[in-house]
């Protein structure tokens, strides 16, 4: 009789073997990974990279010709009438994805990407205020699910798919790969991170970003010109700067909520109001006469960086971007969000005794981090974007306005995996957009 606590012949080889084929168990799903990845990260890329070099066009195109601006109302309210008679479905745009990672249910249709990608164009050659990284996400998303039937994915690899998507989407258009992995895998579920999807995540973000450089694409470059040593008082004014950029990505979310469903509330028909949103806008930037809080901002977030310019800068991006979305415009809120907090840091370096650059660069990302809860992606874009010097003060602005922001965000469909804090735990599991609604 063998003795229980030993092992036959048979099972030790039985045993070896197990033990041999665990140490490559991964291999199949690397490869397959691998290969989807590349797929979808060639595409992705390709799509960033045509998209980047068509809104640096529209936007030179804009500047050389600002009569185009008096079109902006039309502009929407065509692109209000393409989104209600063929594009209800993919209404909801980044939101969409992020409730599909959650409850996978029907493919989401191709025609999100060309639909985006008009939209935005729109948007920016007639000058509103917007971003590219809801484009991105949703040009990214279209295209990597249609690959779904194909590789006979199940929905929990669906889901795996589309966090790669958005990773890819997400690095790609900013050349932030890392960043992008990070967020593609942070920003659907508050204080969790899906670590099955680790390896889809980075691959696709890589190669996407890869590929868009392939093209030739420019990506804008910042400088943070002088750092301080890292001591008890430049950590205490970092802090106070992170809970001034969280409760103004707070502010943003909410009356950016806010401001959509009051169109909604009171303009009935949707192609009004980006027409109304439109005429709101053309107006403003006639009666300002300048063009620096509209489209992208790029100049005046660079300007942030290296010279002093007027507080109020902040204020009013977020007035502009705020109507252009919520009226109904397309593009995305996360550049808007890098020229508020680039500028509010601009502002607080009147008050906050740390070098105007560093500031603009906390700002840069910490409002975007309070905005989408993504603290830990947005600390490595800053790494990233301004070199690992700056690592610790980042890290500091983005976990506290991530803390202060609260359960507020972008994106209504993200869902609390962990509370903030202990007091909001009966919170969890549940979509923002339910919190907001509950009141509670």
């Amino acid at each position: 009789m063998i003795n229980k606590t030993q092992q036959s012949p048979n099972n030790t080889s039985t045993y070896g073997f197990s033990i041999f084929f665990g140490k490559y168990a991964a291999t199949p799903y690397i490869l397959k990974w691998l290969l989807i990845s590349t797929i979808i990260g060639i595409l992705i890329g390709t799509a960033s990279a045509g998209f980047l070099q068509s809104l640096d066009w529209v936007t030179n195109y804009r500047e050389s010709h600002l009569w185009l601006i008096a079109l902006l109302p039309f502009g929407g309210m065509a692109i209000g009438f393409l989104y209600l008679y063929l594009g209800k479905d993919i209404e909801p745009g980044n939101n969409l994805l992020i409730d599909s990672i959650h409850n996978p249910k029907e493919i989401i249709p191709f025609r999100m990407a060309p639909f985006i990608y008009l939209g935005t164009m729109v948007t920016h050659l007639l000058g509103g205020s917007a971003g590219r990284e809801g484009t991105a996400i949703q040009m990214a998303g279209a295209i990597a699910d249609q690959f779904a039937k194909p590789f006979r994915l199940s929905p929990a690899k669906r889901k795996i798919l589309l966090i790669s998507a958005i990773a890819g989407g997400f690095g790609s258009v900013f050349g932030t790969p890392l960043a992008g992995a990070i967020f593609g895998l942070e920003v659907f579920l508050i204080g969790r991170l899906k670590y099955d999807a680790i390896f889809p995540a980075f691959a696709t973000a890589i190669i996407a970003d890869v590929v868009t450089k392939l093209w030739q694409t420019h990506h804008t470059h910042y400088q943070i010109d002088i750092l301080p040593i890292v001591s008890a008082s430049t950590i205490i004014y970092a802090i106070l700067a992170g809970i001034a950029f969280g409760l103004c990505a707070a502010t943003f979310s909410k009356v950016i909520h806010y401001t959509t469903a009051l169109f909604k509330s009171t303009i009935s028909y949707p192609p009004l109001r980006p027409l109304v949103g439109g005429i709101m806008v053309a107006l403003a930037v006639w009666a300002m006469g300048t063009t620096q809080y509209i489209g992208l901002g790029i100049p005046t977030i660079i300007a942030s960086f290296g010279q002093h310019l007027p507080p109020y800068n902040f204020a009013l991006k977020m007035a502009f971007t705020i109507v252009t979305l919520a009226a109904g415009f397309k593009g995305g809120e996360v550049t808007p969000l890098f020229f508020t907090g680039a500028a509010l840091g601009n502002a607080l370096s009147y008050f906050i005794p740390l070098p105007t650059g560093l500031l603009a660069g906390m700002g840069f990302v910490a409002v975007f981090a309070g905005a989408t809860n993504t603290p830990l992606a947005c600390t490595i874009m800053a790494m990233e974007l301004f070199g690992s010097g700056c690592g610790v003060f980042a890290a500091i602005a983005c976990v506290v306005s991530y803390l202060f922001s609260g359960h507020n965000s972008i994106y209504q469909k993200q869902v609390v995996g962990e509370a903030k804090v202990s007091a909001l735990s009966h919170q969890n599991n549940k979509t923002l957009k339910e919190i907001r609604e509950s009141g509670n």
